[in-house]
């Protein structure tokens, strides 16, 4: 099948595109001998994260329990998840996965949180791993570096917690604007990192695991002394952020949609058929404010997805344009891992030709199993 046979809108993934960038970054992480354990939030698809294993991932971070459960039961082994633990449903899933799978591990910066998630690993007889969050800028979720030797020994009378090291992710750097502001986000989090870890090395605290990263800052941070395990998530597929600060170009933006022109109002203005449903209305998780409009549409400069309703979305023309109605447009999203979220498999292409398809098997919410 070819890909202009392809029913529109479509998610497409070009596989090529995307193997380039597994390669990629694992080839680099190989280099300084670091391991890469991607974010598997931005594809969900136990298929994508048993191929970035091919490729040397030799361990996961997850954004839901279903993805950390869904890898436990795919056979995987080093699963982190990436958020704290609260609810006594939450911890009892924790719980279920510390039994299956040795390798699991739970990030914790929270001492009411901690004390919940260890009085459930008592009763259920087993040590649940850990890592301690280290607040490297994003001022969301972490410990300050200068408190984590408090931190620590206050989580020592949690019995039931093996501490493991420490962790922290730079999602600040999605506030970078062009290529030359993300140098100072490296800093930010290999700065936080080697004040924590010295810290803690300094109080006599031994650190298996000192994990970190994001796609933007892996670059700049993989040479780290200290970090030894990096997280990027969007470098499977890149995105138009990716390119606002080119830490990827339009050849290594594998996630596209595939639209159809299907109106043309006015001299500057077209319809296409793919709309908020497809491509997202995420401009920057902090306001980047060099993200014009809702996508990047390939091969066509003069052209800003400036507007989107549900299922269209309005093409502004800068100019002149050869676009048509009828012709088919490839854009690629603000957000890839927004767009991925919004489908239930991707069309896996290479050149012309549609491959397969690719499941996005983890989406969603797995209330259903127990109902």
């Amino acid at each position: 099948m070819k890909i202009s046979e392809i029913y529109t809108p479509a998610i497409l993934l070009n596989l090529d595109y995307m193997e380039h960038n597994l390669k990629k970054y694992c080839d680099e992480a190989s280099k300084y001998g670091k391991q890469v354990w991607p974010m598997i939030k931005t594809h969900k698809s136990t298929e994508l994260a048993k191929l970035q294993a091919e490729y040397g991932c030799t361990g996961y971070l997850c954004g839901t329990l279903d993805e950390a459960e869904a890898l436990c039961a795919a056979g995987m082994e080093n699963i982190m998840y990436a958020y704290p633990v609260a609810t006594d449903v939450s911890i009892a899933r924790v719980v279920e996965l510390a039994k299956k799978c040795p390798g699991f591990i739970i990030r914790i910066d929270c001492p009411d949180a901690a004390g919940a998630i260890n009085a459930g690993a008592q009763k259920a007889g087993v040590t649940i791993n850990y890592t301690i969050i280290i607040d490297s800028g994003l001022h969301r979720f972490g410990v300050k570096p200068e408190k984590a030797v408090e931190f620590a020994d206050m989580m020592k009378r949690f019995e039931n917690l093996c501490f493991k090291g420490i962790s922290s992710h730079p999602g600040h750097v999605y506030g970078a604007c062009c290529h030359d502001d993300i140098e100072k986000y490296c800093k930010d989090e290999v700065g936080a990192i080697a004040a924590a870890a010295d810290a803690l090395r300094a109080a006599g605290y031994e650190l298996e695991i000192i994990s970190s990263g994001s796609t933007p800052t892996f670059w700049g941070s993989i040479s780290d002394e200290n970090i030894g395990i990096y997280h990027p998530g969007n470098y499977i597929f890149n995105d138009t952020i990716q390119l606002s600060t080119e830490t990827a170009d339009e050849n290594e933006c594998a996630m596209y949609v595939l639209a159809s022109v299907i109106s043309h109002p006015s001299d500057d203005l077209f319809i296409c058929d793919a709309g908020a449903k497809c491509l997202g209305l995420d401009q920057g998780a902090h306001g980047n404010s060099s993200i014009r409009g809702f996508g990047t549409v390939k091969g066509h400069p003069e052209l800003t997805v400036y507007s989107l309703s549900e299922e269209v979305g309005k093409l502004h023309v800068d100019g002149s344009t050869d676009l048509k109605v009828g012709d088919k447009i490839m854009i690629i999203p603000n957000h890839s891992c927004s767009t991925a979220n919004l489908t239930s498999y991707y069309i896996g292409v290479r050149g012309d030709e549609v491959d397969h398809l690719v499941h996005v098997d983890i989406r969603g919410n797995s209330t259903t199993k127990n109902i």
